[in-house]
């Protein structure tokens, strides 16, 4: 087993487009011959399309992208942009006259940073699906990730700065990968040791107070916090699933949230997985399964450690400088 960059898994390229001075981007995540999709969506705020389409039971079954944006329901617009690059392209299912290619998306929550009257549109996921490539793969402060945040239960006063991540694994020819974008209500743990690495501050914004402790002590406050969160990813792999197996590893990979942000899945937070089968080999789903919660596990710490401070929020970078 060894680590490979996300980008290396066959027939998916990832662009990025960021407007840096906003504080808002979008992700593609991008596989011209089409691959078989699926999808769990366990927060209880989320912003999405085509979901429905991903059901076993619907008929098309083939995707030919996932669009992950910042700026709330707005955001869902870059799809459009992926959908007029791909036609453009003739990339699509064939409807006779054209054809029309199936771009999912989810949007997280990041109006409160930056300018929320620039969000994620046509244009800019346009320009993300010309920056896709099977290269690179940038993690930080850079395309969904942009304006993502953590630890927001008190609000984003004491809030950190969130990201994008990604990591990947390869064992013999099978390769599996996670990409996501980290804006969670609560704190994000280090699995392997239990430690927080961010999320919500003390009101000096010196040290970390836990997220489910100050949530605890306020059991009898019921909170209006649904707009400042939601983190949105997509697992890939190189192997054959039909869409019923796509959506058990979406849901399998949902394991790699748990590990990592406390806590997941609230009703404040719209989280969402897709997953991506470009069919290349057979593999055992089980396996494939705990190696997607694994690099998604991966891909919200490098998420959380490569983010730069930015927009008044404090990053796991600066914040461990501080306390050296």
């Amino acid at each position: 087993m060894r680590e490979i960059k996300f980008t290396d898994i066959d027939g998916i390229k990832v662009g990025h487009a960021s407007n840096l001075q906003a504080g808002t981007g979008c992700t593609v995540i991008m596989c011209e011959e089409g691959a078989v999709a699926g999808v769990d969506v366990r927060g209880g705020s989320p912003g999405t399309r085509e979901t429905d389409l991903l059901d076993p039971q619907n008929l098309v079954d083939k995707i030919h992208a996932v669009m992950l944006a910042g700026g709330s329901a707005f955001g869902l617009d870059a799809a459009s942009g992926a959908m007029k690059y791909l036609e453009e392209r003739n990339i699509g299912f064939d409807v006779q006259v054209t054809k029309v290619p199936i771009v999912c998306s989810a949007v997280l929550f990041d109006l409160v940073v930056g300018d929320y009257r620039v969000r994620p549109n046509l244009e800019m996921g346009y320009k993300a699906c010309e920056n896709a490539t099977n290269k690179e793969c940038p993690n930080g402060n850079v395309g969904a990730g942009t304006g993502a945040t953590v630890g927001k239960f008190l609000g984003v006063n004491q809030a950190m700065k969130g990201g994008l991540g990604s990591f990947a694994l390869q064992v013999g020819d099978l390769k599996v990968g996670a990409i996501v974008a980290v804006n969670a209500l609560g704190d994000i743990i280090d699995p392997d040791t239990g430690d927080i690495l961010a999320g919500l501050l003390d009101e000096n914004k010196e040290k970390l107070i836990g997220t489910e402790n100050i949530m605890a002590e306020k059991y009898g406050e019921k909170k209006n916090i649904f707009s400042d969160n939601t983190t949105i990813g997509v697992v890939a792999t190189n192997s054959i699933f039909t869409k019923s197996e796509a959506n058990k590893l979406a849901s399998m990979a949902h394991n790699g949230y748990g590990r990592t942000m406390r806590p997941a899945h609230s009703i404040f937070d719209g989280d969402t997985i897709f997953t991506m089968s470009t069919g290349k080999i057979e593999a055992d789903i089980n396996v494939v399964g705990f190696l997607a919660a694994r690099t998604m596990e991966r891909a919200v710490i490098n998420a959380i450690k490569s983010a730069d401070s930015a927009y008044g929020f404090k990053s796991y970078k600066e914040l461990n400088r501080s306390l050296i």
